[in-house]
């Protein structure tokens, strides 16, 4: 691999250790408001609305300038959203509740996610040749996972009563810090965090990649995006791709809640506990993603579909589960299956996106897709844990969806085998848009 590669493996490490920190301070910081429990899956809503507003300007964004500015620029935004987090306890405004306001700050730290996805992957397809891409897909989500895991185990370590009070006692000579709550300190932390991926940021090297003079007319990006959109969804291979990709990004956002959710009812563990199993899950995603990397090469990555229907089926086991020795094994192969399935689909998704497009245009509209998935899903499960549908129930529907998805789009694959082999495209270097070599 080359050198800038694990200069863009330390800056996404150290964002998305923050990113998935943050959540577990929001939802604690929610709590501290006595927001309704509704309210903890419109978090991850609110983080995601902006993946799907500016998805038809945000890969313009990553392809007008140097990849490794345009991450910088968006972290900064990061580190903003994290103030204004911290600032919900501090600043009032009149007839807006406060929990209302951590949904708005959180939204802000969603919009620099969704302004840095597109150059974070986008980078990889300029600085890496297409048969890298799966090996460098399984580092980068192997390396992702383990942020995940971390993330999340230390939002819920900065939450837990022994460490909030030990922040919340450091006293700085002649400053008032102002920090009151776990949740805050838990903030103030991840914002250090967020600084330091911004270093990396400032030393990711330019691959020398240049594309047109990107539109600025908000109209004229709108029906370039749709152009992009609607090319990806019919090549064969996009559209299986895309479908895989969107429906993980959708089941894994819920997935999140859910266990969260579990973990209270079914094992009676509290939310900085409960953070622990998704890092667990995150493991297992690690796991399959280092094997999905060490054994599947790019001309084989659709031989995984069926892990997809497995594990869509072993979710169920989850209601009948209560040991935690045997929790944590099953949470560790429901991780293991879902990386082991969508690693050579990212990858398959960006070349196809790559040749079809270009990198950041490609990652926006696969952002758009996977997004809106995250948001109609996370919707539904705000909606059934309101009306007090008992968790057991939403695992069983949540386990059917997702394997009734997985046959859908495996006898969809089926059907475009059967019209013409589209497989032989795979590792294709042409670009049928630019007309690049």
């Amino acid at each position: 691999m080359k050198r800038g590669f694990y200069t863009i493996m330390g800056a996404q490490f150290f964002s998305s250790l923050a990113d998935n920190a943050l959540l577990i301070a929001a939802i604690a910081q929610l709590l501290e408001l006595d927001g309704p429990a509704w309210m903890i899956p419109l978090l991850k809503f609110f983080f995601t609305v902006s993946y799907v507003g500016l998805a038809a300007f945000v890969g313009a964004f990553a392809d007008a300038i140097p990849k490794g500015q345009v991450m910088f620029i968006t972290n900064t935004i990061k580190i903003v959203g994290c103030i204004m987090l911290f600032l919900v306890g501090y600043v009032q405004f009149v007839g807006i509740p406060e929990y209302v306001m951590v949904l708005a700050a959180y939204a802000v730290v969603g919009f620099g996610a969704a302004a840095y996805s597109p150059a974070k992957y986008g980078i990889l397809t300029e600085l890496l040749p297409p048969e890298k891409l799966v090996i460098a897909n399984g580092w980068i989500e192997g390396l992702t996972v383990a942020s995940i895991i971390l993330g999340t185990v230390l939002g819920g370590a900065l939450i837990s009563p022994k460490v909030a009070s030990m922040l919340i006692a450091i006293d700085v000579p002649h400053i008032d810090t102002g920090i009151e709550t776990p949740a805050e300190s838990a903030i103030v932390v991840i914002a250090v965090i967020y600084v330091i991926a911004a270093v990396f940021n400032l030393f990711i090297p330019d691959t020398g990649a240049r594309y047109a003079r990107q539109q600025t007319n908000p109209l004229l990006l709108i029906r370039d995006f749709y152009g992009c959109f609607v090319m990806l969804w019919k090549d064969k291979l996009g559209q299986i791709s895309l479908s895989i990709t969107t429906l993980f990004w959708g089941a894994g956002a819920t997935l999140q809640f859910i266990v969260l959710k579990w973990a209270e009812s079914h094992l009676g563990l509290p939310l900085d506990q409960g953070a622990i199993l998704q890092g667990i899950t995150a493991l297992g995603i690690a796991i399959g993603a280092i094997m999905a990397a060490r054994f599947i090469p790019l001309k084989r990555s659709l031989d995984v579909l069926p892990a997809g229907v497995v594990m869509g089926a072993v979710v169920v086991v989850m209601i009948f589960v209560t040991s935690l020795p045997l929790v944590y094994a099953l949470l560790i192969f429901i991780g293991a299956l879902a990386g082991f399935f969508v690693v050579p689909m990212n990858a398959l998704l960006q070349h196809r996106g790559y040749v079809l497009l270009s990198a950041g245009h490609s990652i926006a509209v696969q952002n758009f897709n996977e997004n809106v998935s995250i948001l109609v899903m996370l919707a539904l499960y705000a909606a059934m844990i309101k009306s007090d549908l008992h968790i057991n129930v939403i695992i069983v529907i949540f386990g059917a969806f997702v394997v009734l998805t997985m046959l859908a789009v495996i006898q969809r694959h089926r059907y475009n085998q059967r019209r013409g082999d589209s497989l032989h495209l795979i590792g294709m270097k042409t670009s049928v848009k630019r007309g690049l070599p």
